[in-house]
């Protein structure tokens, strides 16, 4: 997986070791978590070995943290069990770092579900 340069610059070491594999691809499928992608695309956007993108969503359909449905792998709409995962965290935190993090309220306005009190 790539990282933007200033993350490279601002980002410690042991920070940046951290990122599992299965991190990796689960911070991938968050940040794109409108879309089902193949083990191989996975691999292919993360630069992580194919076998190790399918051994990484197995053990992360056994958290229940992925979905799987034919050949199509996708995030858990399960925003309290993603929440709860601390590789979510470090992927998320190292994603906000790189590109920003998400703006809620402007995620609101573009949402397609009322988020309104009642």
């Amino acid at each position: 997986m790539s990282i933007d340069r200033d993350t490279f610059e601002n980002t410690s070491e042991d920070e940046l070791g951290e990122l599992s594999v299965p991190d990796r691809v689960l911070g991938f499928l968050a940040a794109n978590r409108d879309r089902a992608f193949e083990a191989r695309e996975v691999a292919s956007q993360t630069g992580v070995d194919t076998g190790a993108v399918s051994t990484a969503l197995s053990r992360l359909k056994d958290r229940d943290l992925v979905e799987h449905k034919a050949t199509y792998w996708a995030v858990t709409d399960d925003a309290e069990r993603l929440d709860g995962d601390g590789g979510y965290e470090r992927a998320t935190a190292l994603f906000d770092e790189g590109l920003g993090a998400e703006d809620e309220q402007s995620w609101r306005e573009h949402s397609p579900e009322p988020h309104g009190k009642p």
